[in-house]
């Protein structure tokens, strides 16, 4: 029997990641403040989620808006706090003026998580070599996922290059997993599934009532049967 695709929501508190557990969701993408496309969660929603679900969130460690990194020093300590608070798995992403990997500040997070699994967000979507920053990552401890669009603007725009990073899998700099996420829809399902993707990040898709409303355990249940249906 094939293996079950993965399936992440965005939460943004408790009562999303009920809801997201409760339609059939895999993994929390935890963050706030979606109007800057997720921002750090504070400690305590990190903790009360960690309480109200089994799943594990992959919490967000970005203090603005854009994917510089900023402050390192204090992103590191904030990193030091929500472990403290229960978290074990992360999502980071941050490029330099020129749209490279910000390899310093990367590193330096790293070292505070410690081994913690994590994720390189869509900051690979706006680089200006995909390939180059995915060596330059290569190795780091903990990196297991990259989620990714394809391109900027969406997977609508990004499905050929999704595709076509699903077939170097395994080379180097490629051993990732992909989470595809970005104007996601379900009829992209079919055609990375077959290419051998088995990660998918919805946010606004598992929340008919937009941004104001809370995560729908139907809409995830939706995905969730789709994803299964069609393995």
């Amino acid at each position: 029997m094939s293996k079950r695709a993965v399936l992440e929501v965005i939460a943004l508190d408790v009562e999303d990641a009920v809801a997201a557990q409760a339609g059939g969701a895999d993994r929390l993408e935890l963050v706030t403040d979606m109007a800057a496309d997720g921002l750090t969660p504070s400690p305590r929603t990190v903790a009360g989620v960690r309480a109200a679900v089994d799943i594990a969130p992959r919490v967000m460690l970005r203090l603005a808006d854009g994917f510089a990194a900023g402050d390192v020093d204090r992103l590191a300590g904030v990193a030091g706090e929500l472990r403290d608070a229960g978290a074990e798995e992360f999502v980071l992403g941050f490029l330099d003026a020129d749209g490279g990997v910000d390899l310093a500040a990367v590193e330096r997070v790293v070292g505070v998580l410690d081994g913690c699994p994590w994720t390189f967000h869509r900051a690979i979507d706006r680089a200006a070599d995909r390939d180059a920053l995915r060596k330059q990552l290569d190795g780091l401890p903990g990196l297991d996922t990259y989620l990714t669009a394809g391109a900027a603007t969406g997977v609508d725009d990004g499905l050929p290059t999704l595709l076509t990073e699903a077939a170097r899998q395994g080379e180097p700099g490629y051993e990732q997993r992909i989470l595809v996420g970005g104007g996601l829809r379900l009829d992209h399902v079919p055609p990375l599934l077959a290419a051998g993707v088995d990660a998918f990040h919805i946010g606004g898709a598992a929340r008919p009532d937009g941004w104001a409303g809370p995560v729908s355990a139907a809409a995830v249940a939706q995905w969730r049967r789709v994803l299964d249906a069609s393995r």
